[in-house]
């Protein structure tokens, strides 16, 4: 008895020691080095794993850009001083991007965009209510009031306001879009922060259904895009800025009768 456990316990050992030298020569053979630069870069992120970055995490930014498959500015948390410290360790030029943030394109608020008459019982999630029920407003283009964006904000940067519209937090919000993305209806637009001059409206129907269902909603008269010289256009009804083309001196404001067109810094809430 005592034999067969002692062949039992040197075979164990044996098998044992072989296998760990095996490991160990693999792991000689088959290492592949770090590159010193990822760490360096990784230590320089946030560390938010949010994904707005298209990646799977902030070390996983690190690696693709130090092989070189994307630019030193794609982490919008990190933002220009980031990507500008990344760009001196990879001895590359500095950005020089604008800040993006998001911009909400509707101000149907619950005061000018008219309720339908039936009551919305139901979980209040924008994507869901956008498939359901398409929400209690009469509008089909507008905010749906569910927060999806204030919840896919890791930063804290969007609340939903007492008119029942998400509202930015400018000096919270490190731009990373993931509101817009969750927005079913992509009344969310990423924009860069000196840009002011918008078309808070995303509404389609013709003017008489525009009008029926919001009081500040674009109407599709086209007076703006005549007047602008190629800088609003209209495509659906709809007022769209070309900001290639754009020339706030020609931009009939004044003319708006529902004020969708607007400047940001003259925009109310109340």
């Amino acid at each position: 008895m005592e034999l067969t456990l002692i062949i039992a316990i040197a075979t164990m050992g044996g098998l044992g020691f072989l296998f760990s030298s095996g490991l160990a020569y693999a792991d000689k053979k088959l290492r592949v080095e770090e590159n010193p630069l990822i760490g360096k870069i990784n230590d320089l992120l946030p560390g938010a794993n949010c994904g707005a970055c298209g990646n799977a995490g902030c070390y996983d930014f690190a690696v693709k850009v130090v092989e070189r498959k994307i630019q030193p500015d794609g982490c919008p948390v990190g933002g220009e001083e980031t990507a500008n410290m990344i760009a001196e360790i990879l001895g590359l030029e500095k950005s020089n991007s604008t800040k993006l943030i998001p911009r909400i394109l509707c101000n149907g608020n619950k005061f000018n965009a008219f309720k339908k008459d039936v009551v919305y019982n139901g979980p209040e999630s924008c994507s869901v209510k956008a498939i359901v029920s398409g929400g209690d407003k009469l509008c089909y283009y507008g905010c749906l009031g569910g927060g999806d964006c204030v919840k896919a904000c890791p930063f804290g940067a969007l609340i939903m306001n007492e008119n029942e519209l998400p509202e930015v937090i400018e000096e919270l919000c490190t731009g990373c879009g993931l509101c817009a993305k969750a927005c079913p209806r992509n009344i969310i637009e990423m924009h860069p922060i000196d840009r002011t001059v918008f078309v808070f409206c995303k509404n389609q129907d013709e003017p008489k259904r525009a009008k029926e269902v919001c009081s500040v909603s674009c109407i599709g008269c086209g007076i703006c895009a005549r007047k602008s010289d190629g800088g609003i256009e209209m495509i659906n009804n709809l007022a769209y800025i070309n900001y290639d083309k754009l020339d706030e001196t020609k931009i009939p404001f004044d003319k708006c009768s529902t004020k969708a067109l607007k400047k940001l810094n003259s925009i109310s809430f109340n």
